[in-house]
């Protein structure tokens, strides 16, 4: 190698060592899945040098999609999916095994409906798998055309290099966000937990004071619900709970969230709602829980009411805890007055 050569691969070498620095320092900042496909995209284009790329994800049920698409024809990619083996991308996910194809019309796993989508032709592919303790998250994709150079061992070696930071900072945020989830749902009903409602609750009053807009919120207690639990079960119990909240998904509006707050009390959030929409919320919920037998077992079912309190912002609380203790207030009364009904405070 002449000197002319010799310090051009030294400038492109330093150059991919701070891009590389630059990008490790990117994706350990944060834990948000969006931020770190952002950075990944941001600097990926400066590193890779190819024609297109695109960064594919893998979903739970194993189809991987466009995450990151970058080049001509790049937003065509995004409505896409890849089955696992289809095409060299499915076939580096399913197999775990990086792949550099100097020209596809060698390849045998080239497919060619992506350049029918595209309206672009390819000639050369590198493909590296995200892969993880183990795992293949997704697939890293390199393309250039007729147009460009063939790719070479050095751009199998910088995508590798790429996609093994890429696959830690992605499995980081999955697991971050699956965390997030959990705290966030409960395990029996599927529903939003107390701390959902609490953080909800609080954004859509500070929304509701700016914009000076109505918003209400119902606690749902099941009359008697601790004579099913002592004659059935708490099997039957939880069983019962998650087809309570399941009525309670299919009752309210799709704006409307549901939630448990615990033991045998459900909450309804109810967004753009005044005082009279609030009570007619309720009494829904009373009407449809009249109407149903929840099945305890094959053949066994029960019947349920509800003590349902509702209260309004601003009328019955400023604060997200103080329209909680109004609603509260207000279902306890019911409660005391012979349960099967809804109060406002």
């Amino acid at each position: 190698m002449n000197p002319a050569d010799l310090l051009g691969a030294l400038q492109r070498n330093l150059k991919q060592l701070a891009a590389f620095n630059d990008i490790a320092k990117a994706l350990t900042s944060t834990l948000e899945l969006k931020e770190v496909l952002k950075v990944i995209g941001a600097t990926g284009s400066q590193m890779l040098g190819a024609e297109r790329w695109s960064l594919l994800l893998a979903d739970e049920g194993g189809m991987l999609n466009f995450e990151i698409a970058v080049g001509p024809g790049a937003e065509r990619l995004k409505a896409l999916a890849v089955v696992a083996g289809e095409g060299i991308a499915g076939t580096v996910y399913a197999t775990g095994k990086a792949r550099l194809v100097a020209d596809v019309k060698n390849d045998p796993d080239f497919a060619p409906r992506f350049d029918q989508v595209t309206a672009l032709a390819t000639k050369s592919i590198v493909a590296v798998p995200l892969a993880v303790r183990g795992r293949t998250l997704g697939v890293l994709e390199l393309v250039n055309g007729p147009g460009s150079p063939d790719f070479t061992q050095d751009d199998l070696h910088a995508a590798t290099a790429i996609a093994d930071f890429a696959a830690i900072a992605i499995d980081n945020a999955q697991n971050f966000q699956r965390v997030q989830e959990l705290t966030l749902i409960d395990e029996h009903t599927g529903l939003g937990n107390v701390r959902a409602l609490k953080l909800q609750l609080e954004r859509e009053v500070a929304r509701c004071r700016r914009f000076a807009r109505p918003l209400s919120v119902c606690f749902i207690d099941l009359d008697k619900f601790k004579q099913v639990n002592d004659t059935h079960g708490h099997l039957a119990g939880s069983n019962i709970l998650r087809q309570v909240g399941g009525l309670l998904r299919e009752t309210a509006r799709a704006v409307d969230p549901a939630f448990r707050y615990g033991g045998d009390e459900f909450a309804l959030l109810l967004l753009e709602t005044n005082m009279e929409g609030a009570q007619r919320a309720g009494l829904r919920v009373l009407d449809e829980l009249s109407r149903r037998a929840f099945e305890i077992s094959p053949g066994v079912t029960v019947s349920l009411s509800a003590s349902i309190g509702c209260a309004s912002f601003p009328e019955h609380g400023q604060t997200a805890e103080g329209l909680i203790e109004a609603a509260d207030r207000a279902m306890y009364r019911v409660k005391r007055s012979g349960r099967n009904g809804v109060a406002v405070a």
